[in-house]
């Protein structure tokens, strides 16, 4: 039996506690110190969280044992990590819905709280608990385990473990390029917006990226595709990424953005003629107008009102191509209910052209971003994999409008954007 709960204030003291236990505890140890805290405080039997893994697919319970009383998954030193894959039950639930989930198991009660900051999907807590609990308990579990998704996010920085957990493939030194030059969350909830990205390297990586930055009143958003594969891929994508960061930092234009990505190609790239794909794009938060610069990149796809069409823009030369011609810059009006999909060409050519995105993106509309570029990349895997020829990257932007303050979210994620069926 699954019961859904909604969500309300921690309590003052649940919190000190907690935050106490995370200054006294080492950057490995501070989950482990929360965890121990939140059980305490509510008699639980055990308490776990489980990490996502990279791939989308599973959960990692990770676990810190000094001798080899577990048995089977990764191990580092004396962590392991013990991969759990999705299979539709009430932990996959639990993050999809991005609701808490109380189960009857035995004699006791099983609560699952997705573990989540503006939309990304950290992870999960688990907790055993001897008697059913009542609103109030099952509400101090999810801000319980909303305060735990900060504690990770800022812990994760001095540490590879929670990098270690998610990783179910190793890395080569391509992958581990390109992983650097992704945004730390590849998700990212607003009033006005959700967006979820995702990418699946190729088996020698072939450059993809994306990337996106929240300002005040607008959102940069970019993807790209540098040519090749491997490590002179994977250097090449950086000088674009890192270009395009630079200039944006900066202050620059979009149009000065692009420039910069191409000029940082040029001048930095090895000897050949490496060169790299992108679209670039600047969201004005308040009118839903989108600037967007194409440089020899596949089109986008927009789903408005259940029909879903490539968006026709001017394309540019990639970036790396001559120096001095400039480039141009298109406008695309959004309006609430649009769905924006920016790829790279692996999500289109050769045998993962068999996905047919256009006619596979209406059955998805009730998906949070998060969930369709995960349906996608999964489609994209069936077809064409399971080892890719090329990398395939996705975007997808909601935009509902409404720039401002009023983002409906509990323990963060807004619940009712949550995917509801498949």
């Amino acid at each position: 039996m699954l019961r859904h709960v909604t969500d309300s204030a921690m309590s003052g003291s649940d919190l000190d506690g907690v935050l106490l236990a995370v200054e006294k505890a080492a950057p490995v140890d501070a989950v482990e110190a929360v965890t121990r805290t939140i059980g305490r405080h509510l008699d639980a039997k055990w308490v776990s969280f489980l990490v996502a893994d990279m791939s989308g697919r599973a959960l990692v319970r990770l676990v810190h044992l000094p001798t080899d009383e577990v048995t089977g998954g990764r191990r580092q030193g004396q962590d392991v990590a013990q991969v759990i894959p999705f299979d539709g039950g009430p932990q996959e639930q639990a993050l999809r819905t991005q609701q808490v989930l109380v189960e009857q198991v035995d004699d006791r009660f099983a609560v699952r709280a997705p573990v989540t900051q503006r939309g990304e999907a950290i992870g999960l807590l688990e907790l055993a608990l001897p008697a059913a609990p009542d609103e109030t308990v099952v509400q101090r579990i999810s801000h319980a385990a909303h305060t735990l998704a900060f504690v990770v996010i800022a812990n994760r920085r001095h540490t590879d473990l929670f990098e270690w957990g998610r990783r179910t493939t190793p890395f080569t030194l391509a992958a581990e390029i390109q992983r650097r030059l992704l945004p730390e969350a590849f998700t990212c909830e607003a009033d006005s917006f959700s967006l979820s990205a995702w990418l699946e390297p190729a088996a020698s990586i072939g450059g993809d990226t994306f990337d996106y930055s929240l300002a005040r009143d607008e959102l940069h958003l970019s993807i790209t595709d540098a040519v090749g594969h491997g490590v002179d891929s994977a250097l090449t994508a950086t000088l674009c990424v890192g270009g395009l960061r630079n200039a944006r930092r900066r202050g620059a234009t979009l149009l000065e953005q692009a420039q910069a990505a191409n000029q940082a190609v040029i001048a930095n790239r090895p000897a050949g003629s490496l060169f790299a794909t992108g679209l670039l794009g600047r969201l004005n938060l308040a009118t839903g107008m989108l600037n967007v610069v194409n440089a020899g990149h596949p089109a986008p796809f927009l789903a408005r009102g259940g029909a879903v069409r490539p968006v026709a823009l001017a394309v540019n030369r990639p970036f790396g191509v001559l120096a001095q011609k400039p480039y141009r810059a298109d406008q695309l009006q959004l309006v609430p209910g649009d769905r924006l999909v920016l790829l790279t060409d692996g999500m289109l050519e050769r045998g993962a052209a068999a996905l047919d995105l256009r006619s596979r993106l209406p059955d998805l509309t009730r998906l949070h971003p998060r969930e369709v570029v995960r349906v996608l990349g999964d489609g994209v895997l069936e077809v064409a994999g399971p080892t890719l020829p090329d990398d395939a990257c996705l975007l997808v932007l909601d935009w509902y409008g409404g720039h401002g303050d009023k983002r409906s979210a509990t323990a963060g994620a807004d619940s009712h954007r949550a995917s509801t069926d498949r």
